[in-house]
């Protein structure tokens, strides 16, 4: 029988990026991005968030916002509604917990859990913060500078 730390470090596979985006300015639409440089301790080039505390890249699972779609009636949600940097498909977040993890030539470490804020009430309409909550994603640190693109796999280390 397996240890809960052995089971805690199985992941069946890697997961991979399906979108990219920054936020140049506060209360501005996101940028679309394809690819995009990690700056350590920093945050995203070209993001506003740029600071040495835990919350420099924001990430959410692709499988979530069809959760939360679902809980709004909703046929989808555009990714950048949500305002997080980066959505990942076929890895569960919060399995990273207390991990660094590495995509493309940029190596995180999850720093928090990230809760939606009233802004998702205008993003996603009435109802939205309650759709997001518990399902809007992990907050990370830059380790190891780095770029990645989308469809770069993400590995917990």
């Amino acid at each position: 029988m397996k240890e809960i730390k052995e089971l805690q470090n199985g992941f069946a596979k890697p997961g991979r990026v399906v979108f990219i985006s920054v936020r140049p300015k506060r209360r501005e639409p996101v940028k679309v991005l394809a690819e995009v440089s990690a700056i350590e301790a920093r945050g995203l080039e070209g993001d506003r968030y740029k600071n040495s505390g835990g919350r420099q890249v924001t990430f959410i699972q692709a499988e979530h916002l069809a959760a939360i779609a679902s809980f709004l009636g909703k046929p989808e949600v555009q990714p950048q509604l949500t305002r997080r940097n980066i959505v990942v498909e076929g890895i569960n977040l919060a399995a990273l917990k207390g991990k660094q993890f590495s995509i493309g030539d940029a190596v995180f470490e999850y720093s928090g859990e990230c809760h939606p804020c009233s802004r998702m009430e205008e993003n996603l309409g009435e109802g939205g913060y309650n759709a997001m909550r518990g399902l809007g994603g992990i907050t990370a640190k830059i380790v190891k500078s780095g770029s990645f693109k989308v469809g770069d796999a993400v590995t917990a280390l």
